[in-house]
């Protein structure tokens, strides 16, 4: 027997366009992904510095990034889903103030055990930035929701690549605990601007968490574009790591042998990409999300072998590097972008929840790829990390080439609610024969 639930309000469901949102606010949610999700990436470029103030190996002190993944990949799994059932500004900002809390412990940590807890606990309420991404998209109208999901991916992944050059200089002024606190000043301060200035949003499902959490098994089971973009996500994201985790390491080694303030300042070469990438979401609202996936995975794979060439050392290495940061950070943002407005469009009815299911993958590859990184590095050093990173690459090229060969439905599923989800009739699938008369250009997906 199916369980249906209350039907959403006429302001709530995803086929009423909502007002256009301003550029203020839109700029504003930016902020906040980049700034909560930066959390969890303050202490990558600080990782020889923590090594030696708590005296562990290198390969202790990696764990750091480990950890912060998987308390972020749970997350995303269990509390992402309520931005579909939850009254979305209320649920933001109580996560924002919890983040400050867990940073702030983490900054009063004597020992790596105690880092490695506060650490997990940040990972855990970052993934605000995963709850304010689909709410967004549901702020917007049709026509700005590529515009503004790009907009505000791009401040997400800015505000990881300026925590590693906020990250470096604060720790060159005074210590690596500085950098934590500022960040749990920025979590309040945000809290409570995003509390004061943005309307409520209502959540566009009403039902009980565990069917909410069965709903989201159901929709990666019976919807193929969902399964392979959270395929692609999870080598946009492995690639992403892999850098990241070695590079730090990288450059406090010989030959380079940078100080903290200096490595972070590398992160800039990332806000180039970023930035750049922001375009990605425009090309989405014009119908080009397939050309922007390929030439996205086609750039990723590119960037390896030039990043194996900072290897060397001397004025060639870093300017392969800088080439390699910002190709590697381009591609990996518009690839975010594709994934996002695809999945949205197919599912607008259960934005958090794909959303959900695309950045648990997404950063269970790069919990995946961290642990191999720090692994391998010690063994085959950066060459052997750039050859990682080429095969992780190519085989993100190999799931597109399937998506090419037997494209995936496209247009999108009516609204069911939560419970028609995860019940449906014998031998059909979960949403099956339930879509929208409108039909989406399948170049779109």
């Amino acid at each position: 027997m199916r369980t249906r639930t209350a039907p959403a309000t006429p302001a709530d469901k995803p086929s009423v366009n909502p007002p256009p949102l301003s550029r203020a606010m839109v700029l504003l949610l930016a902020t906040v992904c980049g700034a909560a999700v930066a959390n969890i990436y303050y202490a990558q470029p600080l990782l020889p510095v923590i090594s030696r103030a708590l005296g562990v190996s290198q390969g202790a002190v990696g764990l750091v990034v480990t950890v912060s993944q998987v308390g972020y990949a749970l997350s995303l799994a269990l509390l992402v889903p309520l931005g579909d059932v939850l009254e979305r500004r209320r649920l933001v900002t109580a996560l924002l103030g919890l983040s400050a809390l867990a940073v702030l412990g983490a900054a009063a940590s004597p020992s790596l055990g105690l880092l490695l807890i506060a650490i997990a606990v940040v990972g855990v309420t970052s993934a605000v930035a995963q709850i304010v991404v689909p709410m967004a998209a549901t702020l917007v109208p049709d026509h700005q929701r590529g515009s503004a999901v790009g907009t505000v991916m791009s401040g997400l992944l800015i505000g990881i690549m300026i925590a590693r050059t906020v990250a470096g200089v604060l720790a060159q002024i005074g210590d690596w605990q500085l950098v934590f606190v500022f960040a749990a000043l920025l979590m309040a301060a945000l809290a409570l601007t995003l509390r004061l200035v943005l309307r409520p949003v209502r959540p566009s499902e009403n039902t009980a968490y565990p069917k909410l959490l069965r709903s989201v098994l159901a929709l990666v089971l019976s919807e193929s574009l969902l399964r392979r973009r959270m395929a692609l996500a999870a080598v946009g994201m492995g690639c992403f790591t892999v850098l990241w985790t070695a590079s730090s390491f990288l450059l406090a080694g010989r030959p380079y042998e940078f100080g903290p303030a200096v490595i972070g300042l590398f992160g800039l070469a990332g806000v180039v990409g970023a930035a750049a990438a922001s375009k990605a979401g425009r090309l989405t609202d014009r119908g080009r999300g397939r050309q922007v996936t390929t030439g996205g995975l086609i750039l990723l794979a590119l960037s390896w072998p030039v990043l194996a060439v900072a290897g060397v050392g001397g004025p060639v290495g870093l300017i392969a590097l800088t080439v390699g940061i910002i190709a590697l950070n381009l591609a990996q943002q518009a690839l975010l972008i594709s994934h996002q407005s695809a999945i949205y469009r197919r599912a607008p009815h259960a934005r958090s929840r794909v959303t959900t299911a695309l950045m648990v993958s997404a950063f269970a590859g790069g919990t995946v790829a961290s642990a191999l990184t720090t692994a391998l590095y010690p063994l085959a050093g950066w060459l052997g990390v750039s050859v990682l990173g080429l095969v992780t690459a190519l085989a993100g090229a190999g799931v597109w080439i399937l998506e090419l060969v037997h494209p995936s439905p496209a247009e999108p599923l009516a609204a069911p609610s939560a419970a028609d989800d995860i019940v449906a009739p014998a031998g059909r699938p979960a949403g099956a024969g339930r879509v929208s008369s409108r039909r989406e250009e399948v170049g779109c997906a």
